[in-house]
């Protein structure tokens, strides 16, 4: 029996839900994402937005040129962790089978469901918005490639429209191929610009037209992955839905409105980046053994220094006095930087046991646990940390 694979995608989900805590911004043109003099970009846009010109990804003086009147909004990442714990539950309802990519998207395999996939779907969709008001689009296929790009299909029919698009995109059975072939070839997943130039260049613009090349055309032009995309084209996925995708990294950065060559200015921005590192470590119950540090100066030179720590942690703290002793052996005091980032890699499930005497490093860990509280209920600069002296 073909699988019954859902690919569900949160329409604008930082938006919408925006959208739930200030209900005034319903059909306006708005953004989520950095300031404008601050270098940021946009995270999330409006449909209206959209309809203007504006997209994630984009400069935001350069959203305010195309909408001068685009209201812009920081975001508040606990909400959105809080919304999205909440889709993935009814996720979790639906099926034991479930495969988050992101925040807000996740493979569903519900094969084993005796409905037809579009009502299953149907239903899952009308859930969402009716219990979370929430709006989602689902792309149906007998594989997660098909899927997704089925969702991204419903998705671009949409396109210049106003509202949410909630579409819900079906491929039936022996149809993949035949779903895929008029589809431009950047519409395959994983295929990026600079490998949709060269397909182009060899007058290759539709996944129709990779699909018809056989696999020795493939292999002399792309080497031993050419057959493999020549499977991609056709619409062919065997890959399983993954109950567990561990991340591989946590990290923060930021650019500055101005270089910045001033001591304190950057150790400030080193805190603030580590704490928000060391609170998604902990709100995804994990440690990490690795700590980065990334720096970008003027002209645009970028470098990495990291260093693998004695034993895991999730403390804003170590992550802190780490990334400090990595700047110091890297800057010379003068040099300005652009950007600034700090990241741990190495993660592993927090695995904590109980001892009969408090340790300074599980007072530290409690304190924390109990101001990662406080910012999640009641906003991140509801507690910050104070001065010496």
């Amino acid at each position: 029996m073909p699988r019954k694979i859902l690919h569900v995608d949160l329409d604008a989900f930082f938006c919408a839900v925006e959208e739930l805590r200030n209900p005034s911004l319903k059909g306006k043109a708005f953004a989520v994402g950095g300031l404008p003099n601050e270098r940021g970009v946009v995270s999330s846009c409006s449909y209206a937005a959209r309809a203007l010109g504006v997209h994630s990804a984009m400069p935001m003086s350069r959203a305010l040129k195309l909408c001068p009147g685009l209201i812009v909004i920081q975001g508040r990442h606990g909400d959105y962790g809080a919304a999205s714990k909440e889709v993935m539950a009814r996720f979790d309802d639906l099926t034991g089978l479930v495969e988050p990519l992101s925040i807000d998207e996740a493979f569903l395999d519900v094969s084993d469901l005796p409905d037809p996939p579009e009502e299953i779907a149907r239903r899952l969709q009308e859930r969402i918005w009716n219990e979370l008001h929430l709006p989602c689009s689902i792309g149906i296929a007998t594989n997660k490639l098909v899927a997704k790009v089925a969702t991204d299909v419903g998705k671009a029919a949409h396109r210049g429209g106003k509202d949410y698009p909630r579409a819900i995109t079906v491929v039936p059975p022996g149809e993949e191929g035949t779903f895929l072939a008029p589809l431009p070839v950047q519409a395959l997943w994983g295929i990026g610009p600079k490998t949709t130039a060269h397909l182009e260049s060899l007058g290759i613009h539709t996944i129709g037209d990779l699909a018809r090349m056989s696999d020795a055309e493939l292999t002399r032009l792309f080497g031993r992955t050419g057959p493999e995309l020549g499977c991609r084209a056709r619409g062919e996925d065997s890959r399983p839905v993954e109950l567990v995708r561990e991340a591989k990294s946590i990290s923060q950065e930021t650019t500055f409105a101005r270089d910045v060559n001033d001591s304190d200015e950057l150790h400030r921005t080193l805190r603030g980046l580590s704490e928000q590192v060391g609170f998604r470590l902990r709100h995804e119950e994990v440690t990490g053994v690795t700590v980065r540090l990334k720096l970008r100066w003027e002209g645009f030179i970028t470098i990495t220094r990291q260093v693998r720590l004695a034993q895991p942690t999730d403390q804003d703290g170590v992550i802190y006095d780490t990334v400090c002793r990595l700047l110091d052996s890297v800057w010379d005091g003068e040099r300005k930087v652009r950007l600034i980032g700090v990241g741990v890699s190495g993660l592993q499930t927090t695995a904590r046991q109980l001892s009969l005497w408090e340790t300074p490093t599980e007072k530290e860990h409690r304190l924390l646990e109990a101001v990662d509280e406080l910012r999640e209920r009641y906003g991140k600069d509801v507690v910050r940390r104070g001065r010496k002296g």
